[in-house]
């Protein structure tokens, strides 16, 4: 492929969301209720084995469905109590969520968990987040006081730094209102890039605060969150897995390691309860 189509991708990926944050909806309909697929069971009680809750967070333009048709119920057949949550919703946008401002999202976060926390009688949840789902708790963590109601929390290729879109963020400049429109109606977006206000006050001080563990899965095909070794947490109680590391012809990129990678599952799982945690392997992918 040539050069300038290369560096056309991410410039179509960012128009064709800003697109779809403008255009009308043409449809009502609404994702299916989870609970029919297993998880959101708000009668489930949390095992001695399995004492917290999992809440799930999705990524940008994810939703509380199809962002974990796999990893919910890779997680409920473990003995685990799973729940997910729809945020950022944007007026006029059906199933493409998390989109508005990344501090109210964590606000809705914040809600969910307290929500969660009351059905189970549990006292701690753990979260696992995808893309933005990995990074956005980390406000609820540090400022909306979730510190005291997590346990844990696992990133899978989170925009933890931000992303540049391998780069095509330093030409926003370029394209007169184009860095306007992200802020105006993916607001999530725009706090998602490199060096916004919003991760600046996310990051001072460290990436981590106190009473809570952190995991973070990352790919090295990952052309969403790049570099991706951005996604990488620094401080106690942190541990980065690289997945090629683990299994070096895992060929996932951003999307397919939260959706379909059975080997990030694994690690996932790992994380959830270090201490029956089992090596992961390539043949982790036929667990």
């Amino acid at each position: 492929m040539l050069p300038w189509k290369r560096a056309l991708r991410p410039l179509a990926a960012l128009l064709l969301t800003a697109a779809i944050a403008t255009v009308p909806a043409t449809t009502t309909a609404q994702a299916a209720d989870a609970s029919s697929s297993g998880w959101n069971d708000y009668s489930c009680k949390p095992s001695a084995a399995h004492p917290r809750p999992v809440v799930l967070v999705h990524g940008t333009l994810g939703n509380s469905v199809d962002n974990w048709l796999g990893l919910a119920p890779y997680l409920k057949v473990r003995g685990y109590c799973v729940f997910s949550l729809d945020y950022g919703q944007v007026e006029g946008v059906p199933f493409f969520h998390g989109l508005g401002p990344v501090e109210k999202s964590a606000a809705q976060l914040r809600d969910f968990v307290d929500k969660v926390l009351a059905a189970t009688g549990a006292a701690e949840t753990d979260l696992v987040g995808h893309s933005q789902g990995g990074m956005m708790p980390r406000w609820y963590l540090r400022f909306l006081g979730g510190a005291a109601k997590v346990n844990a929390l696992v990133g899978i290729a989170p925009s933890n730094h931000g992303t540049d879109l391998n780069g095509f963020t330093r030409l926003l400049p370029y394209f007169p209102g184009a860095a306007d429109l992200l802020s105006k109606n993916t607001p999530a977006l725009a706090d998602q890039v490199v060096g916004s206000d919003f991760l600046k006050k996310l990051n001072a001080g460290g990436d981590t605060v106190p009473g809570v563990r952190y995991t973070v899965i990352a790919t090295k095909y990952d052309e969403v969150v790049t570099p991706w070794r951005s996604q990488y947490l620094s401080g106690p109680d942190v541990r980065n897995v690289l997945l090629q590391d683990l299994c070096p012809v895992d060929l996932s990129e951003h999307v397919a390691v939260g959706l379909l990678d059975r080997i990030a599952f694994h690690e996932v799982a790992n994380a959830l309860d270090p201490a029956r945690a089992t090596p992961t392997t390539c043949a982790s992918a036929f667990d």
